[in-house]
């Protein structure tokens, strides 16, 4: 990843792709004429539910009658308009040449809630990590300077810990900063086993166990400039113990246990890592970056066992199939590649995007399902049964901070950033044509 890019930044400052996206939205629905006191009055926070949204409402509660344009109108300026961010020139008009998208038709969740109580928010253009389910009914995410909990069964935001002012940790571990960490801005986080590890534009690491009060851990990976936490992965270690990896601008990549709070490894790769995954039997590791080729490595020395080329430019995405030999890749070039590690010659799928790089890679923990995040309007749904053939697609307006599928495969949650329509969507898996709402 870019630090320059991710320097001119700062915190919340719109880039490139940002910018577009919400000046353009703002642009088309608004005019010299347009009444503000209308504006507020269909602006208002409302959430919508199933039932409503088979009524005829919109999903983000967005009034397109009271608008300029109608929602297909405004989705084909969006497609023709949009600029997807790349660090390879070209590379993604290249991937349409030769790839084919896979057809729509596959119905796998379903529309259930839509808040905009909740407001998640990016700290950087490129990282879409910001939102984790642990239940059905629970979601963690980022929204400003504040790590918060979402509970879909009581409608109710609470605040979790607050970087904006001063943290420091409760109990006292080797290489853990006691004086604290002020000001923090979050790029990245994961939450497992009722354990957060958020990751800051700094190098920082903050762990915190959510059974408890405090913080268990603060730490800086580095004090190098080039030092943004890209992304952080909670996992069952070899051993048997929870660890966590944070992978990093410096092209580091850190394994800590998550009892002492101990580094237990250090990798050094020759380009900026901006993801990795932890096989699910632990011994293997993919690691993505700025650089065409990715890698699989051995978990407990880093050594590379195996090449993944294919892709066109860098990739900030990569997840693996419970099977322990499918692995996705998620890249700028607007495309996810399926692979299996025993032939690494070529990706059994690739599976295009409409618009934008795939940010985020999720997959169902029966290994049903892929779900692939661009980086704003649309979240893809695959059939990963049926070789990738099937795709459902979901299609909003907005910035996607992150996607979460539930432990039990049960819930999919959608962060969305927008300047008025930020909201968190919920979608159910289909379980037959018979609705059951809980909201009306």
């Amino acid at each position: 990843m870019s630090y320059q890019r991710a320097e001119r930044l700062g915190y919340m400052s719109l880039d490139e792709e940002m910018a577009d996206t919400m000046d353009e939205f703002e642009e088309v629905f608004y005019n010299e004429d347009t009444n503000l006191d209308d504006f507020e009055m269909v602006t208002e926070g409302t959430d919508t539910s199933a039932a409503q949204a088979r009524k005829g409402k919109d999903i983000q509660g967005i009034p397109w009658e009271r608008l300029n344009i109608t929602r297909q109108s405004y989705r084909l300026t969006r497609l023709e308009q949009y600029r997807n961010y790349e660090n390879i020139p070209l590379s993604g008009d290249a991937v349409d040449k030769e790839c084919k998208q896979v057809k729509k038709g596959g119905n796998f969740y379903d529309f259930f809630y839509n808040t905009r109580l909740v407001k998640p928010t990016i700290l950087h253009f490129q990282l879409r990590n910001l939102v984790w389910a642990t239940s059905k009914h629970d979601v963690y995410l980022i929204s400003n300077y504040s790590l918060m909990h979402w509970s879909s069964i009581s409608n109710n935001l609470t605040e979790v810990l607050d970087f904006s002012g001063h943290i420091a940790p409760s109990e006292k571990h080797a290489g853990s900063l006691l004086e604290g960490l002020t000001q923090t801005q979050i790029s990245t986080m994961a939450v497992k086993n009722r354990f957060v590890v958020a990751g800051g534009f700094q190098g920082e690491l903050v762990c915190k166990c959510l059974d408890k009060p405090g913080i268990s851990f603060c730490a800086r990976t580095t004090y190098e400039d080039n030092a943004i936490t890209n992304a952080v992965e909670i996992y069952d270690s070899l051993s048997g113990g929870l660890h966590f990896m944070a992978a990093n601008n410096d092209c580091g990549v850190r394994e800590y246990d998550m009892e002492k709070f101990q580094l237990m490894n250090y990798f050094r790769f020759p380009w900026p890592v901006n993801h990795t995954s932890m096989s699910p039997d632990s011994k293997i590791l993919t690691v993505v970056g700025d650089d065409l080729t990715g890698l699989l490595v051995d978990s407990q020395n880093g050594k590379t066992v195996g090449s993944i080329v294919g892709h066109l430019d860098y990739s900030f995405a990569s997840a693996w199939h419970p099977d322990c030999r499918t692995f996705a890749t998620g890249n700028q070039d607007k495309t996810c590649r399926i692979w299996d590690m025993r032939n690494l010659s070529s990706p059994t799928a690739v599976l295009k995007g409409n618009m934008g790089a795939v940010r985020s890679i999720r997959y169902s923990s029966d290994g049903r399902f892929l779900v692939v995040a661009e980086p704003a309007d649309f979240v893809h749904i695959y059939n990963a049964e049926g070789e990738y053939k099937k795709r459902q697609e979901i299609d909003m307006f907005g910035e996607i901070s992150g996607v979460s599928l539930s432990p039990d495969d049960e819930s999919l949650y959608i962060g969305i950033w927008d300047r008025t329509y930020a909201s968190l969507l919920q979608y159910n898996r289909r379980r037959s044509s018979v609705y059951v709402d809980l909201f009306t």
